[in-house]
């Protein structure tokens, strides 16, 4: 008996699954429809107006920039509320981290290169929902109903059927993650073609966005081995969701509120969810009274980045994956 190929099979015969995909589709299909419907191919006339607009823009931007040197230079005088940058390198148009776009000035079109980034966002947001849901059930209802106990007795080594069962889970929803990914971007990227206006897409552009991708991957999976892993520790589908509430109720919204009154600092240190964003968005910045020395002498924020963010969600998931396999291999089954 091939254990994998087995656990292939039950996973895409169970019903909750199915309907995940299907509720998944169903989110893209109502998506595009409205993306379309408030969607449309400008007109030469208002990407002429759009480009005016943008270049009226740009000169703005240029004069000011001008402006703050020549009063810096002392070949201007300081108008009275005016506002005259420390440095003016942080208007100058050139050192700019983004600067305005065609697409800006477009109202009613769909344009690809500025839109793809929030669609991103969303998709990773149901993956993360899907992978979690997708995990607690298929190994909860296996314990629930008996399906483990029947599977031993094929393959009686537990740790070997619940490490297939895991890494079966892992490789069907990074699978489905990634032809999602493909069909809900490609999908847009042809309105933005058809309907509307492809923007820019430059290597930058590509590569922003398959960074974006694959830090999103990262999170799906580890959400997915975490619903498995709890709803194994509860041997129920409701024990992952249970848990998953009490934290977020509890934990970040309860404990973050008092720990806020109570003066601690940098509570959000102390947040998943904190880490969550740091780890997608690259960096996440807190703001954090006790920080700072008394002196006010620093302005409060503080940054969370990347790297020790990915170590504490590895971190957390491994240390419950790794409860729920110790749990699993002593647990009485029946």
């Amino acid at each position: 008996m091939n254990l994998v190929r087995a656990e292939v099979e039950r996973l895409a015969a169970r019903r909750f699954v199915q309907l995940m995909v299907v509720l998944l589709a169903l989110a893209f299909v109502i998506t595009t429809a409205t993306t379309l419907v408030g969607s449309h191919k400008p007109s030469p006339s208002e990407v002429a107006a759009a480009e005016a607009a943008l270049s009226q823009r740009i000169s703005s931007l240029e004069a000011e920039h001008a402006r703050c040197l020549k009063i810096k230079a002392g070949e201007l005088p300081i108008e009275e509320d005016s506002y005259v940058p420390a440095d003016c390198s942080e208007v100058d148009p050139a050192l700019q981290e983004q600067l305005p776009v065609l697409a800006d000035y477009l109202s009613t079109v769909f344009v690809f290169g500025k839109e793809a980034r929030p669609l991103l966002y969303f998709l990773i947001a149901f993956l993360l929902l899907f992978g979690f849901l997708v995990g607690a059930s298929y190994i909860g209802a296996d314990l629930n109903s008996g399906g483990v106990v029947n599977l031993l007795l094929w393959r009686p080594r537990r740790l070997t059927v619940l490490g297939a069962k895991l890494g079966t889970l892992l490789g069907a929803v990074a699978l489905v993650s990634a032809l999602a990914t493909v069909v809900y971007l490609g999908t847009f990227w042809m309105i933005g073609q058809t309907a509307g206006l492809p923007g820019t897409l430059d290597g930058r552009f590509w590569s922003d966005l398959g960074d974006l991708y694959g830090r999103g991957m990262v999170l799906v999976l580890l959400a997915t081995a975490l619903g498995f892993a709890i709803a194994t520790l509860g041997r129920h589908t409701s024990a992952a969701l249970g848990a998953v509430a009490a934290y977020l109720v509890v934990w970040e919204l309860g404990a973050l509120l008092v720990l806020q009154i109570l003066d601690v600092a940098r509570p959000d240190q102390l947040m998943l969810s904190s880490y969550v964003t740091a780890w997608l968005t690259g960096q996440a910045q807190f703001w954090g009274e006790q920080a700072c020395g008394g002196d006010g002498s620093c302005g409060g924020l503080y940054t969370i980045t990347s790297g020790p963010a990915l170590a504490v969600l590895l971190g957390v998931t491994g240390l419950v994956t790794a409860a729920a396999f110790t749990v699993f291999r002593r647990r009485d089954l029946i």
